[in-house]
């Protein structure tokens, strides 16, 4: 199965206003226009820092506003004077924010002729993309909070903007960390999390983060990405003991030499964790945040992206990918730069979906092997596997995935691999798996997969064997050798 068969159906739904599309521009001659809106300072919008309502009471009930635009009018040198510039308005955290790390990285880290180009020539048009926040975006940003289905349209620019708020930290209401603070259940979204941080993998990302503005700000960008939420609740999700389509219902393709991200129109599975974006702004370093700093206009999704509940999914259309890397964890390194080629579809994004799906944790790897969690990771696949999907025959495009929620989450590959076939088949989708240079798993796999096809197996008789493992007296064993135990299981029934 080749990669670019999987995009063949017509687009996504397109960018068009709605009660659950919100877009944040318009077109008008053939350019983008913001969209106007009136300012919202609640607990259901992004609260922004040009907001009127955004007051800094430690200068005589001064709008922050204007103190940041003079801040960041000011010849910013170097990172002593970014750190200055950014306590000028967060003056509450000066003794708190050291910013270790960023002066590591521009003082010592970065080659000094790329660290002396950044402040000399980029940051200041860092600085004007950040200041002409007012310009680019004149509606109010919903919050994507738990148990909504609604999507978000903007523009490359606006994002754009957005990421250099977050860079110079000027959101408001997003840097208190106590329990009971209003932003409690989204994750930090500005670079004040990273700038304290440490270690090679830290630095590592600022190359990323500032390769990105470097390109953004000799071209601005002009597509579109759109970020949905989707819910389900719990009791709507499939009767998994009685679907009755075979596992062979939908293709299977295993690669063990490539990436997800080479699988270009493919859905292509972020691993996500319940807060998006995962420790891209501290110091993670696998999946997620690769992903994220290689596609830093994913990074927008913390500021309005609630916390993931059991059943709902985030998928992102339309990011642009600026850079490669090598390593993963405690080696990953940013490689260089990249041309993203990929083809845009009418609503001009590009066509790359990147399906954010929180996996369970678990800390004992033996709690993965009951019912509930079994239930909770099929339920949690379908919700992202069936966005966008239509009922009856395949949908297109397929899932790109690979070993969702194992290494560090401390999942089995063997079962999490049958449990997303298995939310594909119910959702329609082909599969492409990536076993990231295992060769013994993908032939497992495989194998698998056509014993199943082979005795026409479904998703609801797979489903009642992994429940009957479940409920054995010595379960955990069963599942140390899931594969040839679900074959001897099948075997016996048709004797």
């Amino acid at each position: 199965m080749h990669y670019t068969d999987c995009w063949l159906a017509k687009d996504f739904p397109p960018v068009e206003p709605s009660e659950d599309h919100i877009v944040l521009f318009r077109i008008c001659n053939g350019q983008y226009i913001p969209n106007i809106g009136e300012d919202k300072w609640d607990k259901d919008h992004v609260k922004m820092p040009c907001s009127d309502r955004n007051i800094n009471k430690e200068i005589n009930e001064t709008k922050q506003w204007d103190v940041i635009v003079k801040a960041l009018s000011q010849k910013i040198k170097n990172s002593e004077a970014l750190a200055s510039a950014i306590l000028t308005y967060q003056t509450q955290f000066k003794d708190i924010w050291k910013f270790k790390a960023m002066h590591r990285f521009f003082n010592e880290y970065w080659d000094k002729n790329d660290s002396e180009y950044f402040f000399e020539n980029t940051l200041p048009k860092v600085a004007r993309l950040a200041l002409d926040l007012p310009e680019l975006i004149k509606s109010p940003i919903p919050l994507l909070k738990q148990g909504c289905n609604i999507s978000l349209s903007f523009t490359q620019l606006q994002l754009a903007s957005l990421l250099a708020n977050a860079f110079f930290c000027t959101f408001p209401e997003r840097n208190n960390k106590r329990k009971d603070s209003e932003y409690k259940t989204y994750p930090p979204v500005n670079f004040n999390v990273l700038y304290d941080g440490g270690g090679p993998k830290v630095m590592e990302k600022f190359k990323f983060i500032c390769h990105y503005f470097n390109r953004v700000c000799e071209v601005n960008p002009t597509g579109v990405v759109t970020f949905s939420r989707r819910h389900i609740p719990v009791d709507k999700c499939p009767d998994w003991a009685r679907v009755t389509l075979p596992m062979s219902t939908v293709p299977l393709g295993v690669d063990d030499s490539k990436l997800i991200e080479d699988a270009k129109y493919w859905i292509q599975m972020d691993f996500a964790n319940k807060y998006i974006g995962g420790g891209v702004l501290r110091r993670g370093a696998v999946q997620e945040e690769i992903r994220f700093v290689s596609n830093p206009e994913l990074m927008v999704s913390l500021l309005f992206t609630e916390v993931l509940s059991p059943t709902e999914a985030v998928m992102i259309i339309g990011t642009e990918r600026y850079s490669t890397h090598t390593g993963y964890s405690s080696t990953v390194k940013w490689s260089g730069n990249y041309i993203d080629e990929t083809s845009t579809d009418s609503s001009a994004r590009r066509q790359c979906a990147i399906l954010a799906l929180d996996a369970r944790r678990f800390p004992k790897p033996d709690e993965q092997y009951c019912k509930e969690m079994i239930d909770r990771e099929l339920n949690k696949a379908y919700v992202g596997f069936s966005f966008y999907s239509k009922a009856g025959g395949l949908s297109y495009p397929g899932i790109a995935t690979g070993n969702w929620g194992c290494g560090a989450f401390g999942g089995s590959a063997r079962l999490k691999s049958l449990l997303q076939i298995m939310a594909c088949v119910r959702a329609g989708r082909p599969i492409s798996y990536f076993t990231f240079n295992d060769v013994t798993l993908k032939n497992n796999i495989e194998h698998m997969y056509e014993f199943l096809r082979t005795n026409n197996v479904t998703v609801g008789d797979l489903y009642q064997c992994l429940m009957d493992f479940c409920e054995s007296e010595d379960h955990i064993s069963v599942f140390v050798n899931l594969y040839e135990n679900i074959e001897n299981y099948f075997n016996k029934q048709m004797m």
